[in-house]
């Protein structure tokens, strides 16, 4: 797999490869979550308006 090293090449994989996926610009997919405590369920769209939220991908273990 070769190593994407900037924003042109990302975008234009992207195009490539994913036709479906979201573009710059787009909004975000709606989905739902259990909260950190897996208790209660969050919606992304509950926030639309209201403040700006980061979604962080990755591994903390």
């Amino acid at each position: 797999m070769a190593l994407i090293s900037n924003r042109q090449e990302a975008t234009d994989w992207q195009k490539k490869h994913d036709v479906n996926a979201p573009k710059v610009g787009d909004f975000a997919p709606d989905f739902e979550l259990l909260d950190s405590n897996s208790e209660n369920p969050v919606r992304l769209s509950y926030y639309q308006g209201k403040r700006p939220v980061a979604l962080i991908f990755g591994s903390f273990t």
